[in-house]
């Protein structure tokens, strides 16, 4: 297909991968997207029109070169096209399932101007997928060391890309997790069916085998402080997210019943609870109950799926503003609603009813309106008066965002934070104020996505380099 013009490129429809049937896969915990076959990823990589001024590498935030590894599979070059994306990207079959593309890369593609934008994420699935199944995931040792010592604090999405970064720069590196297993929200976080985990322990691998040091089971601010890795280490990246969950704070939340997104979805991923009795976890038993889930982001999808997964024979979205006004991504809403999914829109809880042993039975609920846009630019939700309804319901999952940790802020007290605890950095560098500690990622930003939190962490490697080679001068 390489002697095709332009015209006839943009006269290729847009491939959509295959998937699971919604009937079936909403009772199962196997992936939901199966992927790309080699003859549509070679016909999906012919619809790039190989621009001369590529605005899909910028709206990238780690910078692939996008039309370099879809050129190399649309020649059938695979083995280039997969060490093409590596050299940006340090988790490529993560972020070809999670990132948001179609408010990044696909978004400013020129081929969309017209048509559907190239197929960006599929492809870079496509291709991590070919590498790990095929042969396994190739590394490259770095032969030539520096000496310096940098200590990447959690084991998410920042600190894996700064860690995958920083290793290839030759530097000495150990990544510090304070759970059981590292990928930070890669694991605990995002449900087997959208992101299984055996793909993220791959890439783990990958970085392992590079020569990354993996720590777990260690809290930083609690086993050590950040100053007493700095008396160890040359430099200090911070990377922890934001675990702390946010609550209504209405009256009831205290029932059993009631959970954070956090604790509900690292129940069932990281404590395996979708495998009882299997793995006998703590879970509420969700087998013929209904099920109602807080939020409108990629977070209360993930919750209200699983839960359809886990039996609910009723499993609803709450949300208090319209489906046009919710963050979550256009195909998470899309494969919630196949799935069977209520959304019920304009409401907002104001009380959890429980029963006299102390269980959820019923939430009240507040319809709206929307009013005039907020600071989000988003129409603000506004009461309706006397619209009130009373629902009978067995579980909850509060999904409204989380906050920082408290546990770096308070035991080092001399690192700036904002008013909600996130660390205040240097934007081009991710330095903060405290000498050879910089930081990126949900603690620096609040809740955001994988691929920023991962563009961060290639930032604050980049400037970690910089300043190991000169400290005096930072």
């Amino acid at each position: 297909m390489a002697d095709l013009t332009n015209k006839q490129r943009m006269a290729i429809p847009r491939h959509d991968m295959l998937e699971q049937d919604p009937k079936e896969r909403a009772h199962n915990f196997l992936e939901v997207n199966l992927g790309y076959t080699f003859e549509l990823a070679k016909e999906e990589a012919a619809r790039c029109i190989q621009c001369k001024d590529p605005k899909c590498i910028e709206g990238c935030p780690v910078n692939i070169n996008i039309p370099g590894f879809i050129k190399k599979i649309e020649l059938g070059e695979f083995d280039e096209a997969i060490k093409i994306l590596k050299l940006d990207n340090t988790l490529p079959a993560v972020c070809g399932r999670v990132c948001p593309q179609e408010e990044q890369c696909e978004m400013v593609c020129i081929v969309g101007k017209k048509n559907k934008p190239v197929g960006i994420g599929y492809l870079e699935r496509f291709i991590s997928d070919w590498e790990r199944e095929s042969k396994g995931i190739q590394v490259e040792k770095v032969t030539e060391k520096t000496g310096k010592k940098v200590a990447v604090v959690g084991g998410g999405p920042a600190g894996l890309s700064a860690a995958g970064d920083l290793i290839k720069m030759g530097h000495n590196v150990t990544v510090f997790e304070a759970l059981h297993e590292i990928g930070g929200v890669l694991i605990y976080g995002i449900p087997e069916f959208r992101l299984p985990k055996d793909i993220v322990k791959a890439e783990v691998r990958a970085l392992e085998e590079q020569g990354v040091k993996f720590i777990t089971n260690f809290v930083v601010g609690l086993t050590q402080t950040i100053d007493e890795l700095l008396e160890e280490f040359d430099a200090v990246f911070v990377g922890v997210g934001a675990g702390l969950p946010y609550f209504m704070n209405i009256p009831g939340e205290n029932l059993n019943g009631v959970y954070s997104a956090n604790e509900f979805l690292t129940r069932v991923n990281l404590m395996k609870a979708y495998k009882f009795p299997e793995n006998d976890t703590p879970m509420f038993d969700l087998e013929g109950k209904t099920a109602a889930i807080f939020g409108g982001g990629n977070t209360a999808m993930d919750a209200v799926r699983t839960s359809m997964r886990l039996g609910a024979k009723r499993a609803m979205i709450v949300y208090r503003r319209t489906e046009a006004e919710m963050p979550a991504r256009i195909e998470e809403i899309k494969h919630a609603k196949e799935e069977g999914v209520e959304f019920m829109l304009l409401a907002s809880p104001t009380e959890f009813i429980g029963d006299n042993d102390g269980w959820l039975r019923e939430m009240k609920l507040q319809k709206m309106e929307l009013g005039e846009p907020d600071d989000s630019g988003r129409r603000r939700p506004v009461p309706i008066e006397g619209a009130i309804e009373i629902i009978p319901i067995d579980a909850a999952v509060v999904a409204i965002g989380n906050g920082s940790n408290p546990i770096i802020n308070s035991t080092t007290p001399d690192l700036n934070v904002n008013r909600w605890g996130n660390i205040l950095v240097d934007e081009s560098t991710m330095k903060t104020n405290k000498k050879g500690v910089f930081a990126g990622g949900d603690i620096v930003t609040g809740g955001a996505t994988v691929i920023l939190a991962m563009g961060a962490g290639r930032t604050a490697a980049k400037a970690i380099d910089e300043y190991l080679k000169n400290p005096s001068s930072w």
